[in-house]
Protein backbone atom coordinates (compact mmCIF):
# COMPACT_ATOMS: atom_id res chain seq x y z
CA UNK A 1 0.00 0.00 0.00
CA UNK A 2 1.17 3.51 -0.73
CA UNK A 3 2.18 5.86 2.07
CA UNK A 4 1.17 8.99 0.17
CA UNK A 5 -2.15 10.67 0.89
CA UNK A 6 -4.81 10.32 -1.78
CA UNK A 7 -6.68 13.53 -2.59
CA UNK A 8 -9.28 14.51 -5.13
CA UNK A 9 -7.37 16.75 -7.52
CA UNK A 10 -9.33 19.64 -9.04
CA UNK A 11 -6.31 21.59 -10.28
CA UNK A 12 -2.60 21.11 -10.90
CA UNK A 13 0.35 23.35 -10.15
CA UNK A 14 2.81 23.45 -13.04
CA UNK A 15 6.22 24.00 -11.46
CA UNK A 16 7.75 24.78 -14.84
CA UNK A 17 11.45 25.58 -15.02
CA UNK A 18 11.61 26.32 -11.30
CA UNK A 19 15.05 24.76 -10.95
CA UNK A 20 16.51 28.13 -12.06
CA UNK A 21 14.42 30.77 -10.22
CA UNK A 22 17.06 33.48 -10.63
CA UNK A 23 17.09 32.87 -14.40
CA UNK A 24 13.33 33.29 -14.90
CA UNK A 25 13.47 36.77 -16.54
CA UNK A 26 16.20 35.65 -18.94
CA UNK A 27 14.38 32.41 -19.76
CA UNK A 28 11.13 34.33 -20.31
CA UNK A 29 12.79 36.66 -22.82
CA UNK A 30 14.54 33.88 -24.74
CA UNK A 31 11.47 31.66 -24.93
CA UNK A 32 9.25 34.59 -25.99
CA UNK A 33 11.64 35.50 -28.83
CA UNK A 34 11.88 31.89 -30.01
CA UNK A 35 8.10 31.52 -29.87
CA UNK A 36 7.53 34.65 -31.95
CA UNK A 37 10.15 33.55 -34.48
CA UNK A 38 8.54 30.10 -34.70
CA UNK A 39 5.04 31.50 -35.26
CA UNK A 40 6.14 34.13 -37.78
CA UNK A 41 8.46 31.79 -39.66
CA UNK A 42 5.91 29.01 -39.99
CA UNK A 43 3.12 31.46 -40.85
CA UNK A 44 5.26 32.90 -43.62
CA UNK A 45 5.97 29.42 -44.95
CA UNK A 46 2.23 28.60 -44.97
CA UNK A 47 1.44 31.84 -46.82
CA UNK A 48 4.14 31.23 -49.40
CA UNK A 49 3.19 27.58 -49.99
CA UNK A 50 -0.50 28.42 -50.42
CA UNK A 51 -0.14 31.60 -52.49
CA UNK A 52 2.75 30.96 -54.88
CA UNK A 53 1.60 29.19 -58.09
CA UNK A 54 4.93 27.38 -58.44
CA UNK A 55 4.46 25.73 -55.06
CA UNK A 56 1.01 24.29 -55.75
CA UNK A 57 2.29 20.71 -55.51
CA UNK A 58 1.53 17.85 -53.10
CA UNK A 59 4.95 18.21 -51.46
CA UNK A 60 4.35 21.83 -50.51
CA UNK A 61 0.80 21.06 -49.43
CA UNK A 62 2.33 18.69 -46.87
CA UNK A 63 5.00 21.24 -45.96
CA UNK A 64 2.41 23.96 -45.35
CA UNK A 65 0.43 21.58 -43.15
CA UNK A 66 3.62 20.74 -41.23
CA UNK A 67 4.17 24.45 -40.60
CA UNK A 68 0.58 24.78 -39.39
CA UNK A 69 1.20 21.85 -37.01
CA UNK A 70 4.33 23.56 -35.68
CA UNK A 71 2.35 26.73 -34.96
CA UNK A 72 -0.32 24.71 -33.20
CA UNK A 73 2.18 22.60 -31.24
CA UNK A 74 4.15 25.51 -29.82
CA UNK A 75 0.99 27.55 -29.11
CA UNK A 76 -0.52 24.75 -27.01
CA UNK A 77 2.20 25.03 -24.38
CA UNK A 78 4.39 28.13 -24.66
CA UNK A 79 1.88 31.01 -24.14
CA UNK A 80 0.62 29.34 -20.97
CA UNK A 81 4.18 28.88 -19.68
CA UNK A 82 4.98 32.53 -20.38
CA UNK A 83 1.77 33.67 -18.66
CA UNK A 84 2.61 31.57 -15.60
CA UNK A 85 6.15 32.99 -15.47
CA UNK A 86 4.82 36.54 -15.78
CA UNK A 87 1.99 36.30 -13.25
CA UNK A 88 3.49 33.81 -10.81
CA UNK A 89 0.20 31.88 -10.78
CA UNK A 90 1.07 28.41 -12.04
CA UNK A 91 -2.25 26.63 -11.48
CA UNK A 92 -4.29 24.94 -14.21
CA UNK A 93 -7.68 23.30 -13.70
CA UNK A 94 -7.99 19.53 -14.04
CA UNK A 95 -10.24 19.81 -17.12
CA UNK A 96 -7.94 22.32 -18.85
CA UNK A 97 -4.98 20.06 -18.10
CA UNK A 98 -6.70 17.09 -19.75
CA UNK A 99 -7.64 19.21 -22.78
CA UNK A 100 -4.05 20.39 -23.12
CA UNK A 101 -2.81 16.80 -22.83
CA UNK A 102 -5.23 15.67 -25.56
CA UNK A 103 -4.24 18.39 -28.05
CA UNK A 104 -0.53 18.14 -27.32
CA UNK A 105 -0.43 14.37 -27.88
CA UNK A 106 -2.61 14.58 -31.01
CA UNK A 107 -0.67 17.41 -32.64
CA UNK A 108 2.72 16.01 -31.63
CA UNK A 109 1.86 12.62 -33.13
CA UNK A 110 0.47 14.27 -36.27
CA UNK A 111 3.85 15.82 -37.00
CA UNK A 112 5.41 12.36 -37.32
CA UNK A 113 2.67 11.20 -39.69
CA UNK A 114 3.20 14.22 -41.92
CA UNK A 115 6.94 13.59 -42.03
CA UNK A 116 6.21 9.99 -43.05
CA UNK A 117 3.95 11.21 -45.88
CA UNK A 118 6.70 13.59 -47.01
CA UNK A 119 9.21 10.72 -46.96
CA UNK A 120 6.92 8.70 -49.25
CA UNK A 121 6.64 11.71 -51.55
CA UNK A 122 10.45 11.93 -51.76
CA UNK A 123 10.70 8.17 -52.37
CA UNK A 124 8.33 8.31 -55.35
CA UNK A 125 9.99 11.47 -56.72
CA UNK A 126 13.44 9.84 -56.70
CA UNK A 127 12.71 6.17 -57.36
CA UNK A 128 9.74 6.45 -59.73
CA UNK A 129 9.83 9.99 -61.18
CA UNK A 130 7.95 9.13 -64.41
CA UNK A 131 4.89 8.01 -62.43
CA UNK A 132 5.14 10.68 -59.74
CA UNK A 133 2.18 12.77 -60.91
CA UNK A 134 0.05 9.64 -61.29
CA UNK A 135 0.86 8.33 -57.79
CA UNK A 136 1.17 11.49 -55.72
CA UNK A 137 -1.78 13.85 -55.96
CA UNK A 138 -3.44 16.51 -53.85
CA UNK A 139 -6.32 14.11 -53.26
CA UNK A 140 -3.98 11.42 -51.93
CA UNK A 141 -2.23 13.91 -49.62
CA UNK A 142 -5.58 15.14 -48.34
CA UNK A 143 -6.74 11.58 -47.64
CA UNK A 144 -3.48 10.77 -45.83
CA UNK A 145 -3.78 13.94 -43.76
CA UNK A 146 -7.41 13.36 -42.77
CA UNK A 147 -6.80 9.69 -41.94
CA UNK A 148 -3.77 10.61 -39.82
CA UNK A 149 -5.82 13.19 -37.91
CA UNK A 150 -8.44 10.55 -37.10
CA UNK A 151 -5.81 8.05 -35.91
CA UNK A 152 -3.85 10.47 -33.71
CA UNK A 153 -7.04 11.98 -32.26
CA UNK A 154 -8.38 8.58 -31.21
CA UNK A 155 -4.97 7.65 -29.76
CA UNK A 156 -4.79 10.91 -27.81
CA UNK A 157 -8.37 10.52 -26.59
CA UNK A 158 -7.56 7.04 -25.26
CA UNK A 159 -4.57 8.33 -23.28
CA UNK A 160 -6.50 11.32 -21.93
CA UNK A 161 -9.40 9.17 -20.74
CA UNK A 162 -7.05 6.73 -19.00
CA UNK A 163 -5.27 9.59 -17.22
CA UNK A 164 -8.58 10.97 -15.94
CA UNK A 165 -9.24 7.58 -14.30
CA UNK A 166 -6.01 7.71 -12.26
CA UNK A 167 -5.89 8.54 -8.55
CA UNK A 168 -3.38 11.30 -7.86
CA UNK A 169 -1.34 11.74 -4.68
CA UNK A 170 -0.62 15.44 -5.03
CA UNK A 171 -1.05 18.08 -7.68
CA UNK A 172 2.43 19.54 -8.26
CA UNK A 173 3.52 18.71 -11.81
CA UNK A 174 7.26 18.97 -12.45
CA UNK A 175 6.76 20.37 -15.93
CA UNK A 176 5.61 23.53 -17.69
CA UNK A 177 2.59 21.86 -19.31
CA UNK A 178 0.40 18.79 -18.83
CA UNK A 179 2.33 15.91 -20.37
CA UNK A 180 1.75 12.20 -19.95
CA UNK A 181 5.01 11.37 -18.12
CA UNK A 182 4.83 13.81 -15.16
CA UNK A 183 1.10 13.07 -14.73
CA UNK A 184 1.81 9.33 -14.48
CA UNK A 185 4.44 10.12 -11.85
CA UNK A 186 1.74 11.67 -9.65
CA UNK A 187 -0.34 8.49 -9.67
CA UNK A 188 -0.70 6.83 -6.26
CA UNK A 189 -0.21 3.38 -7.77
CA UNK A 190 1.88 2.32 -10.70
CA UNK A 191 -0.25 2.95 -13.82
CA UNK A 192 0.55 -0.40 -15.46
CA UNK A 193 -2.13 -0.11 -18.14
CA UNK A 194 -0.96 3.34 -19.20
CA UNK A 195 2.68 2.26 -19.35
CA UNK A 196 1.78 -0.83 -21.38
CA UNK A 197 -0.13 1.35 -23.83
CA UNK A 198 2.85 3.70 -24.21
CA UNK A 199 5.10 0.79 -25.22
CA UNK A 200 2.52 -1.00 -27.41
CA UNK A 201 -0.22 1.11 -28.93
CA UNK A 202 1.83 4.27 -28.40
CA UNK A 203 4.77 2.80 -30.29
CA UNK A 204 2.45 1.77 -33.12
CA UNK A 205 0.99 5.26 -33.52
CA UNK A 206 3.99 7.45 -32.67
CA UNK A 207 7.03 5.45 -33.76
CA UNK A 208 5.64 3.55 -36.75
CA UNK A 209 5.94 6.69 -38.94
CA UNK A 210 9.63 6.78 -38.01
CA UNK A 211 10.14 3.20 -39.21
CA UNK A 212 8.22 4.04 -42.36
CA UNK A 213 10.60 6.97 -42.92
CA UNK A 214 13.61 4.70 -42.37
CA UNK A 215 12.21 2.20 -44.85
CA UNK A 216 11.60 4.91 -47.45
CA UNK A 217 15.12 6.27 -47.18
CA UNK A 218 16.60 2.77 -47.21
CA UNK A 219 14.89 2.11 -50.54
CA UNK A 220 16.01 5.52 -51.81
CA UNK A 221 19.59 4.68 -50.85
CA UNK A 222 19.42 1.28 -52.58
CA UNK A 223 17.97 2.85 -55.73
CA UNK A 224 20.67 5.53 -55.84
CA UNK A 225 23.41 2.93 -55.29
CA UNK A 226 22.19 0.98 -58.32
CA UNK A 227 22.24 4.11 -60.49
CA UNK A 228 25.98 4.78 -59.95
CA UNK A 229 25.44 8.47 -60.69
CA UNK A 230 27.02 11.31 -58.73
CA UNK A 231 24.52 13.77 -60.22
CA UNK A 232 21.59 11.68 -59.00
CA UNK A 233 23.18 11.41 -55.55
CA UNK A 234 23.59 15.20 -55.32
CA UNK A 235 20.01 15.76 -56.43
CA UNK A 236 18.74 13.25 -53.87
CA UNK A 237 20.74 14.88 -51.09
CA UNK A 238 19.45 18.30 -52.11
CA UNK A 239 15.88 16.98 -52.15
CA UNK A 240 15.99 15.02 -48.90
CA UNK A 241 18.53 16.73 -46.63
CA UNK A 242 16.07 19.22 -45.12
CA UNK A 243 13.52 16.51 -44.43
CA UNK A 244 16.11 14.19 -42.86
CA UNK A 245 17.32 16.96 -40.55
CA UNK A 246 13.78 17.74 -39.37
CA UNK A 247 13.13 14.01 -38.76
CA UNK A 248 16.28 13.73 -36.64
CA UNK A 249 15.34 16.80 -34.60
CA UNK A 250 11.84 15.51 -33.89
CA UNK A 251 12.46 11.83 -33.20
CA UNK A 252 15.69 12.39 -31.32
CA UNK A 253 13.78 14.30 -28.65
CA UNK A 254 10.70 12.02 -28.77
CA UNK A 255 12.76 8.87 -28.17
CA UNK A 256 14.69 10.63 -25.41
CA UNK A 257 11.44 11.69 -23.70
CA UNK A 258 9.04 8.78 -23.95
CA UNK A 259 10.53 5.49 -25.14
CA UNK A 260 12.45 4.47 -22.02
CA UNK A 261 11.59 2.78 -18.72
CA UNK A 262 9.80 4.93 -16.16
CA UNK A 263 12.56 4.24 -13.63
CA UNK A 264 14.99 6.28 -15.74
CA UNK A 265 12.84 9.40 -15.94
CA UNK A 266 14.44 12.64 -14.80
CA UNK A 267 11.64 15.21 -14.88
CA UNK A 268 13.96 18.21 -14.58
CA UNK A 269 15.94 17.09 -17.63
CA UNK A 270 12.70 16.25 -19.43
CA UNK A 271 11.61 19.88 -19.07
CA UNK A 272 14.74 20.95 -20.91
CA UNK A 273 14.14 18.39 -23.67
CA UNK A 274 10.50 19.50 -23.90
CA UNK A 275 11.62 23.09 -24.46
CA UNK A 276 13.63 21.79 -27.40
CA UNK A 277 10.78 20.07 -29.24
CA UNK A 278 8.03 22.55 -28.30
CA UNK A 279 9.98 25.74 -29.09
CA UNK A 280 13.34 25.15 -30.74
CA UNK A 281 12.28 22.57 -33.32
CA UNK A 282 9.22 24.54 -34.55
CA UNK A 283 11.47 27.59 -34.81
CA UNK A 284 14.15 25.75 -36.81
CA UNK A 285 11.86 23.88 -39.23
CA UNK A 286 10.95 26.88 -41.47
CA UNK A 287 14.59 28.02 -41.43
CA UNK A 288 15.77 24.56 -42.50
CA UNK A 289 13.27 24.33 -45.35
CA UNK A 290 13.76 27.90 -46.57
CA UNK A 291 17.55 28.04 -46.39
CA UNK A 292 18.12 24.67 -48.10
CA UNK A 293 15.29 24.79 -50.64
CA UNK A 294 15.77 26.88 -53.78
CA UNK A 295 12.07 26.77 -54.67
CA UNK A 296 11.04 28.12 -51.27
CA UNK A 297 13.75 30.79 -51.40
CA UNK A 298 12.56 31.83 -54.85
CA UNK A 299 8.94 31.98 -53.66
CA UNK A 300 9.95 34.12 -50.66
CA UNK A 301 11.81 36.51 -52.95
CA UNK A 302 8.77 36.80 -55.25
CA UNK A 303 6.52 37.42 -52.25
CA UNK A 304 8.78 40.18 -50.90
CA UNK A 305 9.05 41.81 -54.32
CA UNK A 306 5.27 41.71 -54.62
CA UNK A 307 4.86 43.47 -51.29
CA UNK A 308 7.56 46.02 -52.16
CA UNK A 309 5.93 46.82 -55.52
CA UNK A 310 2.52 47.06 -53.86
CA UNK A 311 3.91 49.34 -51.16
CA UNK A 312 5.65 51.60 -53.67
CA UNK A 313 2.47 51.79 -55.76
CA UNK A 314 0.42 52.86 -52.75
CA UNK A 315 3.01 55.49 -51.79
CA UNK A 316 3.03 56.79 -55.35
CA UNK A 317 -0.77 57.00 -55.41
CA UNK A 318 -0.80 58.92 -52.15
CA UNK A 319 1.84 61.32 -53.44
CA UNK A 320 -0.19 62.05 -56.59
CA UNK A 321 -3.29 62.80 -54.53
CA UNK A 322 -1.36 65.33 -52.50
Amino acid sequence: MTTRNRTEVTEFVLLGLSIWPEMQPFIFGIVLIMYLVAVMGNSLLVIVALSDPKLQTPMYFLLSHLSFIDIFLTSITVPQMLAHMLSGNRTISFNCCMIQLFFFMAVGSMEGHLLAAMAYDRYVAICDPLRYSAIISHRLCLRITLTSWVVVSLNSLLYSVLVTRLTFCGNQVTHFFCDITPLLKLSCTRPVVNEMLIFTEGVAVVVSPFFFILGSYTRIGIAIAHMHSVAVLRKALSTCSSHILVVLLLYGSVIRMYLRPSSSYDLDQDCQVAIFYTVVTPMLNPLIYSLRNQEVKGALQRLFRKFCISGNFQLGSQAKRK
